[in-house]
């Protein structure tokens, strides 16, 4: 199973966004909020609320496929996060999420005993490659026990 089916096997909210996971790596995670109208704002286009879970979507993605050999021990979890929305989203939009560590500094101090932290950057976009929101999720590894 990929990291994307895993996601939407098992997080509601990007089956019920009908989320499409376009690209998935420990380097990217690209993930797709189609244009549907459900999920409209009073404007027109995709509701702030379905961004920032595209968004956290796609940073949990990058995470899960950069740091799944480490599930047996730790779990990741979202420590906090940040949006911005830079221009008037329309249609369907997409979120790139790129890690904002090497992922074996974060393995490192996991092995130490700690509990790393480590951002997450997320770009969304709308069809004409115009950004319209800027995301950062600052995830941690906590280890089991």
């Amino acid at each position: 199973m990929s990291v994307g089916e895993m996601l939407a096997a098992t997080v509601p909210m990007a089956r019920t966004l009908k989320l499409e996971f376009v690209e998935t790596s420990p380097e990217k995670a690209v993930v797709a909020l189609p244009d549907q109208g459900e999920f409209h704002n009073h404007v027109g286009g995709p509701h702030a609320g379905a961004m920032f879970t595209l968004g956290e979507t796609a940073s949990g993605t990058i995470v899960l496929a950069a740091f799944g050999d480490q599930l047996s021990r730790a779990v990741p979890l979202a420590v906090s996060a940040e949006i911005a929305y830079k221009k008037l989203a329309m249609g369907a939009v997409t979120a790139t999420a790129t890690l904002g560590r090497p992922a074996a500094d974060v393995v490192a101090e996991l092995d130490a005993g700690e509990r790393p932290e480590f951002p997450v950057s997320i770009e969304i976009r709308r069809g004409d490659g115009a950004v319209t929101g800027e995301m950062t999720v600052v995830w941690t590894l906590r280890p089991n026990g």
